[in-house]
């Protein structure tokens, strides 16, 4: 179980702010690119369940790594996320080809391809479909020991601004990031969508 602070950043001006506010705690940006599979007939969707293959790539353009995951039985309340997450690394070409041609997913050797057969009932025959996706900046932060994620999401419909943090204790991380948000006159709000919800709904919350 993922469970995550999420609380959404009202612009970019208030991105721009935290971001020069934590600079001191910086330990590293990364650029990512996800992209959603399904069924045809959206088995996984019927399930509440997605399916997501980050790439994530240098300065350069070129992919480093590739990591597939299946998250089901999402919650988010009062901008505390929890959802059930099985993840895998595969090779960044195999990645590539798969969001090039997404029957080629079906024949990929992965444990979390073989739980969306077993579990989930995509078949041989009905294979997957690209839904698309979006890429997202984020950089990350070592903060009065918690690691803080501010993304920077860029739709094709807009951009959404967001800072997340993973931790068992997330009603302590929230009053703490709320607290320090506030002192630094950062306008937020409780995230109410997870940025896949956003992606599929084609428009910014």
């Amino acid at each position: 179980m993922e469970v995550e602070v999420k609380l959404r950043l009202l612009d970019a001006v208030n991105h721009s702010r935290l971001k020069e506010i934590l600079s001191p705690f910086h330990i590293k940006k990364l650029n990512q690119k996800n992209v959603f599979f399904d069924s045809a007939n959206g088995i996984l969707a019927s399930q509440r369940a997605v399916l997501r293959l980050r790439s994530f790539s240098n300065n350069n353009n070129e992919k480093t790594r590739c990591v597939l995951s299946l998250k089901a039985k999402p919650v988010l309340i009062n901008g505390v996320s929890r959802v059930e997450e099985d993840e895998e690394e595969i090779e960044p070409l195999t990645g590539e080809q798969c969001v090039e041609e997404a029957g080629k997913l079906g024949f990929t050797e992965s444990r979390i391809i073989k739980r969306c057969k077993d579990e989930f009932g995509i078949d041989g025959e009905m294979g997957f479909v690209c839904l698309g996706g979006f890429e997202n900046v984020r950089d990350v932060y070592e903060w009065r020991g918690l690691k803080l994620e501010v993304d920077e999401s860029k739709f094709s419909f807009g951009v959404c601004y967001e800072i997340e943090c993973e931790n068992d204790d997330p009603e302590r991380v929230k009053r703490e990031l709320e607290g320090f948000l506030k002192e630094n006159g950062i306008d937020y709000k409780y995230s109410e969508m997870s940025k896949f919800a956003i992606f599929r709904a084609g428009k910014l919350p």
